[in-house]
């Protein structure tokens, strides 16, 4: 492990105070865990080791598997009697967690075959010290220094595990895109530098330029180096594509969705779902066309060319009411202003207090495109909330920029509004937050947080919002067959070498996507495996959920349980005897952010179980909320941004 200076951290510890047998288990394992993965701590709050980086080298990684592989046997070994019933359920996570990150140790090694890895891994590494002012400048930018001064180190094991193996050789794609971000890597040092500047004044942070000064040659050569070694070595070497193939995926998938679910049953089940999510595309569009087109009567026929057509024709109208981008941040905040009222007014849910800042994404996480949510970590109270929105490039020709912007256009954008922020990842990870359980709070399951954002979105149109626009409604299910047809690419691409034209006809001609919406997908559809299959798998799970927990409230209620209304596409269900939304709502959300197949252990169990009362949930509960962690952790919560990731 490399020799780090003596460095006295910021410490403000929010975890609770370990008492049973599990908690002080727990509690040594995450101290073992954020020394192994220091930029995981800063993403989660654990400011210990801010000034640390990772140990890359193949005895830093033997040294991580042993450690996890030890914890394992612990939390499989301590006796049942000794846990809670809620600890039961943290143990199963927990187990979950670990043996994600060993697969990631083990099995996908991304750090031999995708150099964008490295460049998220910095980039983050960075941001996490200059996002939020969690605190005082002289920690944060000590620790900045300290970062930059072991630079080198992680430059020194890149090179080294950057050869392949022996059946996944370099990705040729993921090195192109790395070499694209490196540019953001230097704006978060540049940034360091400024504030390091404007603070050398403070009584305790006027060593900080001093000790950057000293450092940051040797830093930005070093950036220099691997930028040439990926452009040159190893760019001369890279056969891959990204493609992991069916078994790997498969492996990846269980990890991801946390669940024995196939890719096979994933690709079924997101098939069946385009019919009827296009069919009532057109049935919305026939009733829009003479408003959006009221100088043509619509066509008569009725075949799959002209239902196609009459659709199209339909979005092309609603798509040219669009915002230019130097308006796309304020447009976004008024409208995350009028969900709030008009959830507040509905008394729909809880909404949480946290600060939530609309701004353009880093430079460094813009291959991904999309929008995100970056919250603060779940250890840090009352840190702002970052909805990131990605800008059309400087340097992109008109065409492609009109295209991003008649795909993100004004109703989409509201809808964007609702997934990202409220009452989506932002308000989720609030309440997740609040959840007493750390583990559930620290390691997040990315289906249930993508698929609470595509569920929840489902129910705002369920309870009225934008009732008046039916185009708001038609672009709904528009955003709703994207996360269909994101499980459909994900899993084509990964294991039947889905080509890129079809791939194109796909998101273009059956889901109505602008060519630039299309593009961004396919690249992303390559750069990540498996993440984009967790908004539909996700949301389906949590309609399933709230199935059956509407079944068992119309029993409760002495109703049988035909009183359930049988859903047409998703949702719609209307009201049923003994079930109320709003405590089905904050139950979901209130133990955290663990797999759905847990959220139902612990909801469809309540009230005998023993989690959160959300009987006494109110809008002014959430006062201490803050989100799931995004930090490049094991297979299931994905990249950095993983609690965020752009839909």
């Amino acid at each position: 492990m490399p020799e780090y200076a003596e460095f006295e951290p910021y410490v403000e510890d929010h975890r609770p105070v370990p008492v049973t047998p599990f908690e002080r288990l727990l509690a040594a394992f995450l101290d073992d865990l954020w020394l192994a993965y220091p930029v995981m701590a800063s993403q989660v709050g654990d400011h210990r080791f801010d000034h640390r980086w990772p140990d890359l080298s193949g005895t830093g990684r033997l040294a991580r598997i042993a450690m996890l592989r030890r914890r394992r046997t612990q939390f499989v070994e301590i006796r049942d009697i000794t846990l809670t019933a809620d600890e039961v359920v943290d143990r199963e996570i927990l187990l979950e967690t670990i043996d994600g990150l060993l697969f990631d140790e083990e099995v996908l090694r991304q750090d031999t075959w995708d150099p964008l890895w490295y460049v998220e891994l910095i980039g983050t590494g960075f941001f996490a010290l200059l996002g939020r002012e969690y605190a005082p400048w002289h920690h944060r930018g000590t620790a900045f220094a300290v970062r930059l001064e072991h630079l080198p180190e992680v430059v020194a094991a890149s090179k080294e595990n950057l050869l392949g193996l022996p059946d996944r050789p370099v990705s040729r794609l993921h090195a192109e895109t790395a070499l694209a971000q490196f540019g953001g890597i230097a704006e978060l040092i540049d940034e360091a530098l400024r504030l390091a500047e404007y603070h050398k004044f403070d009584e305790d942070a006027f060593r900080v330029p001093r000790r950057m000064a000293a450092v940051i040659d040797g830093a930005r050569a070093s950036l220099d180096d691997l930028e040439h070694y990926i452009g040159a070595d190893v760019m001369r070497r890279a056969k891959g594509d990204g493609r992991l193939g069916e078994p790997l995926f498969a492996q990846k998938l269980g990890h991801a969705l946390g669940s024995p679910m196939s890719p096979a049953e994933v690709l079924a089940r997101a098939e069946r779902m385009v019919r009827p999510v296009r069919d009532e595309m057109y049935r919305l569009a026939r009733s829009l066309w003479p408003a959006c087109i009221p100088d043509e009567p619509p066509p008569a026929d009725d075949d799959v060319e002209t239902r196609d057509l009459v659709v199209r024709r339909v979005l092309d109208a609603v798509a040219a009411e669009h915002r230019q981008p130097s308006e796309l941040l304020e447009h976004c905040r008024r409208e995350v202003a009028r969900i709030e009222r008009f959830v507040r007014r509905n008394q729909m849910i809880g909404l949480p207090h946290e600060p939530l800042e609309i701004t353009w994404t880093p430079t460094f996480m813009r291959a991904y495109g999309g929008a995100f949510l970056d919250p603060p970590g779940p250890l840090e109270k009352g840190q702002r909330s970052l909805f990131w929105i990605t800008p059309p490039a400087d340097d992109w020709p008109p065409e492609r920029i009109a295209s991003y912007l008649r795909e993100d256009n004004d109703r989409m954008l509201r809808l964007l509004c609702i997934h990202e922020a409220v009452p989506g990842h932002y308000l989720q990870g609030a309440w997740a937050n609040r959840c007493p359980s750390l583990v559930r709070s620290v390691f997040p399951s990315g289906t249930f947080v993508e698929g609470w954002a595509v569920y929840i979105t489902q129910w705002m149109m369920d309870v009225g919002y934008g009732r008046r626009d039916p185009a708001l409604l038609l672009t709904h299910w528009k955003f709703y067959l994207r996360a269909v047809i994101n499980a459909i690419l994900d899993v084509r691409v990964h294991t039947a070498e889905l080509a890129e034209d079809e791939a194109l006809r796909l998101m273009m001609q059956v889901g109505f996507q602008e060519e630039q919406e299309a593009r961004a997908k396919w690249l992303r559809a390559r750069l990540t495996a498996t993440q984009l299959s967790t908004y539909f798998v996700g949301s389906e799970e949590l309609w399933d959920l709230e199935v059956d927990v509407r079944r068992h409230a119309a029993t409760a209620a002495g109703a049988t349980q035909d009183a359930v209304p049988v859903q047409r596409i998703v949702g719609g269900m209307g009201t049923t005897p003994g079930f109320d939304e709003r405590r089905h709502l904050e139950a979901v959300i209130s133990h955290g952010a663990p797999g759905v197949r847990w959220i139902r252990r612990l909801v469809l169990d309540a009230p005998r179980g023993s989690g959160v009362d959300v009987a006494h949930a109110t809008v002014g509960a959430v006062d201490h909320g803050g989100a799931p962690p995004a930090w490049p952790g094991p297979s299931g919560t994905g990249s950095p941004a993983a609690a965020a990731e752009p839909r």
